[in-house]
């Protein structure tokens, strides 16, 4: 049942103006975690799928709440390797519209293990002044700002000027050049800090020491490899492993259990 919140949240107040209404459908206990806000491009690289992927689950397993769009490409490897219960999904629609509709799956899931939030009453289509809107809260409820890969000219630029105007630190992933023109913008002009080391960043930002696995294909798994190419490397191990609850096959993508 989609409900109100009815109580006020600190980070909303770096918003140009505090949501007057604000609707959610899951665990509201997910707002008083540590938060992480990952934004970045629908048409996804696969070396940004993987480091964001790496990410997402680090920042997870050290109890952070990885908050994002539920939009496809960066935000939905995001979502999935945080895992639901690790995750706040803001909807740019009402929360009854399970927008974009190739995730409904994965929203419905973070409804009943995460959190759902929209300032958009139920019914309301996905106009699109929402999203600017939507990409605000996404920015203004996390510590930071991580962003996969962006253009000049992309929505991902609003929720960057979003995080500048409130005082957010911007990391991003290096890309090679005459690629991903909006981030390489924002570390030529010193906007963003480039993210080198997963682990380390990870350990940086949580306080914590981070150790990787001993275990060399949970390594592969963990870089979050489409399925079609997980089951040609290791076709017995992929098997295995999904039937233990170690990895999950969610939207093609594998990822830790």
């Amino acid at each position: 049942m989609i409900e109100k919140i009815d109580f006020h949240i600190k980070e909303l107040e770096n918003m140009k103006i505090y949501p007057n209404e604000l609707f959610f459908l899951g665990n509201t206990e997910l707002l008083q975690r540590r938060k992480i806000s990952i934004v970045g491009s629908r048409k996804i690289s696969q070396y940004s799928r993987t480091q964001i992927g790496l990410l997402s689950q680090l920042f997870a397993k050290h109890g952070f709440v990885i908050v994002s769009g539920a939009a496809m490409g960066t935000d939905t490897v995001a979502h999935l390797n945080a895992g639901a219960s690790n995750t706040i999904g803001v909807a740019g629609t009402g929360l009854d519209k399970r927008y974009p509709a190739l995730n409904k799956k994965l929203i419905e899931n973070i409804e009943t293990k995460g959190l759902m939030l929209s300032q958009f009453a139920p019914s309301t289509e996905s106009f699109p002044s929402n999203f600017p809107k939507r990409n605000e809260v996404v920015v203004a409820l996390g510590e930071i700002l991580i962003v996969s890969e962006c253009e000049l000219k992309s929505g991902t630029m609003h929720s960057i000027n979003f995080a500048k105007a409130m005082g957010k630190d911007i990391y991003v992933l290096p890309q090679r050049l005459g690629e991903s023109q909006g981030t390489n913008h924002l570390l030529e002009n010193g906007f963003a800090k480039p993210i080198y080391n997963i682990e380390k960043f990870v350990s940086e930002i949580s306080g914590k020491k981070i150790v990787k696995t001993t275990d060399p294909i949970l390594e592969y798994f963990q870089t979050n490899p489409l399925y079609d190419e997980a089951i040609t490397k290791y076709p017995n191990e992929t098997f295995e492993y999904e039937l233990s609850g170690k990895i999950v096959i969610e939207n093609g993508i594998v990822t830790l259990g």
